[in-house]
């Protein structure tokens, strides 16, 4: 995923940082507990498309 990308996109919920989770090819916002898939090389900042985040995982 392109670095410049990364430093502009935010949480469209909440507005702050996301967490570039390389292995699991997500988009993380750690307080709104959601990650935000990338497929094809293309972050997909949908709600409806996040994952909830586990316990274990926030």
């Amino acid at each position: 995923m392109d670095a410049r990308l990364l430093e502009i996109l935010v949480c469209p919920i909440c507005k702050g940082p996301l967490e570039h989770k390389k292995s699991a090819q997500e988009l993380v916002c750690k307080p709104c507990k959601l990650a935000f898939p990338i497929r094809d090389d293309i972050p997909v900042m949908l709600e409806d498309e996040a994952r909830q985040l586990g316990a274990d995982e926030a």
